[in-house]
């Protein structure tokens, strides 16, 4: 790991996020060697997946501003979700990262959306079962990823929907639209 990288984003993010970043990219790793994917675009979208999520929180709505993201209303009632765009626009920005598909799986990995490629996906599942992901059901979605990378996700995401209703909280539609072609590809293959 670059030595510069990891200052700049311990700085931005702080150390326990960074570590959080440092599983997912193992993971990642792993699920790339599993299914035969570019293994450096996954490195680089791994560890800056979380690049948005700074320490100071406050900043979230401005920067976005900032960066012409458009906030909508599922990210205005959850401001969790806004560091997905935001990190995307930061890693093109500060990191120099010119590459659209690690710069869509990075603003796409808490949402998920239809049609996710291969590294959407795996940083998608991979942030969600990094070893240190503990609640009920993370095994199975774990022992699943290394088998089934599609129907990992899709049980990943009834997880999180079934959680967000439980919470009273808004679903955002690309999770919704995520799911529904997942569920739809799944149906054409029985």
């Amino acid at each position: 790991m670059d030595k510069q990288l990891k200052e700049s984003l311990i700085e931005d993010i702080g150390e326990k996020r960074y570590n959080h970043s440092l599983r997912v990219m193992e993971t990642a790793i792993d699920l790339g060697q599993k299914y035969c994917t570019d293994i450096d675009k996954i490195k680089i979208a791994a560890i800056l997946h979380d690049c948005g999520k700074f320490i100071d929180r406050e900043n979230l709505l401005k920067m976005a501003y900032d960066f012409g993201i458009i906030v909508d209303t599922c990210m205005e009632h959850n401001p969790e979700l806004i560091h997905g765009p935001l990190g995307s626009k930061i890693a093109e920005k500060k990191y120099k990262i010119k590459d659209r598909e690690i710069l869509e799986s990075i603003c796409y990995h808490t949402t998920g959306r239809e049609n996710m490629t291969i590294l959407d996906k795996i940083v998608y599942i991979a942030d969600y079962i990094e070893p240190c992901r503990n609640f009920p059901g993370v095994e199975e979605i774990r022992n699943l990823a290394f088998k089934d990378l599609d129907k990992s996700i899709l049980l990943a995401m009834e997880k999180t929907i079934i959680f967000l209703i439980g919470e009273n909280k808004i679903i955002h539609p690309d999770t919704v639209k995520a799911r529904n072609f997942l569920v739809i590809k799944s149906n054409k293959l029985s």
